[in-house]
């Protein structure tokens, strides 16, 4: 249990310490926005590049990444239906998909891995799926519903991907990843200093949002973010449950499997919610009430699964 509540800890504090920031106003009236571009267009590039190009991607290549596939690929598809049933708009549907299906893996997973699972590397298929398939795909999505309603042509449209800094540095971590070819440490070693900035930005813009923010749940959002806590504590877990029994895993590796897909709303959904303008309560009040929900869940788990 002490990974978990370590890993709740540490984003915790610093979640506390942008709601202190806002609240003294320090950084500003666009200090959530600046913080949120910053880590969109610079750190989370460096992130991504330096995670997918120094990963050995393909051993990671398992049953634990078909899990993490199709459970998050499910969890995404089962907002889309709740949301246009509601008839909500296509920013907060692309937002609430990737809500219900987007693990913290990172800040989170990581030390829960580490003391929960007795590994890091535990978490590598949920970070690389994350990172070279659900960032590129979701964050193309969004800068094309961000633009709805303008005079585009279909050439932007097809061309969203190449313009999209996250998908960019995925496809050359990816490459550089293949062919076992690391840029010289002069450049690696800036990169990794940037990189490290992208979960305190989100971290900290996160904690700076809640600052006068409506209790979670109230409004119009109020169904749409059950609908994702319902997706993502509860569903999410009993897919990868069934999922890695159904694949004959037992023990550490069924319990890997289903911890991590009972990880809560990972703050980047958030970070780019504010990125796009779109859906950016749901995304800030999803990363809230999954992480609180999540706490009961991933003990209950981690009790039953050990035992």
């Amino acid at each position: 249990m002490t990974g978990i509540l370590e890993g709740f800890l540490v984003i915790g504090i610093v979640v506390a310490v942008g709601y202190g920031i806002g609240r003294a106003g320090v950084l500003g009236p666009s200090a959530t926005q600046v913080l949120s571009r910053t880590a969109f267009f610079v750190a989370s590039p460096a992130l991504l590049f330096v995670v997918v190009g120094t990963s050995d991607v393909g051993a990671v290549f398992s049953a634990g990444l078909v899990v993490t596939a199709v459970t998050s690929s499910l969890a995404c598809a089962l907002f889309v239906p709740v949301g246009l049933l509601r008839r909500r708009p296509a920013g907060e549907i692309a937002i609430g998909s990737m809500a219900s299906g987007y693990v913290n893996a990172g800040n989170l997973g990581i030390p829960i891995a580490t003391y929960a699972l007795g590994s890091a590397g535990a978490i590598a298929p949920v970070l690389l799926f994350q990172l070279a398939v659900l960032t590129p795909v979701f964050s193309t999505v969004l800068d094309v519903v961000s633009h709805q309603g303008e005079r585009t042509s279909g050439l932007r449209t097809l061309t969203a991907p190449l313009r999209n800094p996250l998908a960019i540095a995925t496809a050359a971590g990816l490459v550089v990843s293949a062919t076992g070819w690391l840029p010289p440490e002069p450049v690696m070693a800036p990169l990794r200093l940037i990189a490290d900035l992208a979960v305190p930005c989100m971290l900290l813009a996160f904690g700076i949002s809640l600052r006068g923010a409506a209790r979670p749940g109230t409004g119009d959002v109020g169904p749409s973010l059950w609908a994702v806590v319902a997706i993502k504590n509860v569903l999410q877990p009993l897919i990868g449950l069934g999922l890695g029994l159904l694949l004959g895993l037992s023990g550490v590796a069924l319990m890997t499997v289903v911890v991590c897909a009972a990880l809560p709303t990972a703050q980047n959904v958030f970070g780019y919610a504010v990125r796009f303008d779109q859906g950016v309560r749901l995304g800030r009040d999803a990363a809230l009430a999954t992480t609180i929900v999540s706490v009961p869940v991933l003990v209950l788990i981690v009790g039953l699964l050990a035992s």
